[in-house]
């Protein structure tokens, strides 16, 4: 599914409406160049799970943790990793086989990490089309794909 938005206000509102649909355990992979409004986008999917609290990338931290919503937010930013046992040290498996919604940043970076289930979402800018638009695509797991 391809979502085109115009304002930041309207990524927003797609994260928002991404964190109101959230199942339990649900995992995004999300993929952009810096400044396309990855942050943005997680800031409204917060929203949609309950979330009050300043949501902010977690560069140096590798994962924020917001547990105050109708599902825990883990917010994973993987720019940094240098390797995928970093991922291990810091217990990914908890959170992504977990009750709560992953939402993770550059998971280009950890793809062999990512189980099949992973709902990937790319948003792309085109300066052709205007400063603030987006091409957000979803891509959902194909059927019978799910982990048994």
């Amino acid at each position: 599914m391809t979502i085109e938005t115009n304002s930041e206000q309207e990524t927003f509102l797609v994260g928002r409406r991404l964190g109101e649909e959230a199942l339990p355990g649900q995992i995004f992979a999300l993929e952009g160049d810096l400044g396309v409004g990855k942050t943005i986008l997680t800031k409204g999917l917060a929203e949609g799970l309950g979330i009050t609290e300043p949501v902010s990338s977690p560069t140096f931290t590798i994962v924020q943790i917001y547990e105050e919503g109708r599902l825990p937010l883990y917010h994973f930013d993987v720019y940094r990793i240098g390797d995928v046992e970093e991922m291990e040290e810091i217990g990914y498996e908890d959170y992504f086989y977990g009750n709560g919604v992953c939402l993770i940043e550059w998971a280009n970076l950890i793809e062999e990490l990512l189980p099949p289930q992973t709902v990937s979402i790319s948003i792309e800018k085109d300066l052709e089309r205007g400063f603030d638009y987006r091409r957000i695509t979803l891509r959902q797991p194909s059927p019978g794909s799910e982990s048994v």
